[in-house]
């Protein structure tokens, strides 16, 4: 039985080597899932990074070179819709104008500061073509300039108190003449004047400030009794001509050149030799910086 048991028994062994083969395998499979997982999380985690990367790079780049569309400013949307709706003002100024203001206002040296006396029309576009420099507007009627600033936050204006009247401008030329050499000096801080024509009741910081582009589209001047706009042409020529630093040139524009009292008060304060051009109802000045020592707004006047 023992013989027969002995013979007839099988010995079964189980190589190592089947073993660590099939283990091998699955050890293979599970790191290839693996490295694939792996692989897919880290493109998702890159994808959303990039996303967001670009996202928030966009404003940047687009400071720096201007090449992407950034949104419109609130001032350009709202002086857009001001002059869709208003299409057919009578009282608005006309395109060859306008154009000769912008284009000035578009060579100007950043950031360009602009002075408006009057607050028309065109004052959501004046301030909207001037987006990246300081805009400031003056207008004799202090109800309508505090519900300009209350209505646009964007609008900086002032009012002042014109004493002058259009029937006195003979009067008001003759008394600058005067005192030339003194309280009408043409280079001068206008803050501490008592000059007839000088416009000294505006905030102090206002006398600091290096005028580029100087619009005289105001004060009203169609009567006597009016303000008339002597005051402003006298005070842009003074301004212009104090310039303490910054482009040493001054560009002035009178509107409604073409009606005598603007025409013979420019003549007086900007110069007829300082004209470079006048078309339509607008003159165009350039006045440059002057010597303080100097006591003549025009050398061809007597």
């Amino acid at each position: 039985m023992k013989n027969n048991i002995g013979c007839n028994t099988k010995l079964i062994l189980l190589h190592p080597y089947i073993q660590k083969q099939g283990t091998s395998n699955r050890l293979w499979v599970l790191a290839f899932i693996s490295f694939l997982t792996l692989a897919f999380l880290l493109t998702l985690i890159y994808t959303r990074e990039s996303l967001s990367l670009t996202t928030t790079s966009v404003p940047a780049i687009t400071a720096i070179t201007g090449s992407a569309n950034p949104p419109l400013s609130k001032a350009v949307i709202r002086a857009l819709t001001h002059y869709a709706s208003n299409s057919n003002n009578t009282e608005r100024m006309s395109y060859t104008d306008i154009k000769q203001i912008a284009d000035v206002l578009r060579q100007c040296q950043q950031p360009c500061n602009l002075l408006v006396f009057g607050l028309t029309h065109e004052t959501l576009l004046w301030k909207a073509l001037n987006h990246n420099g300081r805009t400031v507007f003056i207008d004799e009627n202090r109800y309508y300039a505090a519900f300009i600033e209350e209505k646009y936050p964007e609008i900086e204006a002032y009012d002042v108190q014109y004493t002058t009247k259009l029937s006195e401008m003979k009067d008001l030329i003759a008394a600058v003449k005067e005192q030339v050499k003194n309280e009408c000096r043409p280079v001068q801080n206008l803050l501490f004047s008592e000059c007839k024509l000088g416009v000294n009741d505006l905030p102090n910081q206002f006398y600091e400030v290096n005028w580029d582009v100087i619009l005289v589209d105001g004060p009203r001047g169609y009567w006597p009794e009016a303000p008339g706009r002597m005051s402003a042409i006298f005070t842009a020529g003074v301004l212009a001509r104090s310039k303490k630093s910054g482009n040493p040139k001054t560009h002035v524009f009178v509107h409604d050149y073409n009606k005598k009292v603007d025409r013979i008060a420019s003549d007086e304060f900007l110069c007829k030799k300082n004209l470079v051009k006048s078309k339509d109802m607008l003159g165009h000045f350039i006045i440059g910086r002057m010597n303080p020592n100097c006591y003549k707004f025009c050398h061809n006047h007597v």
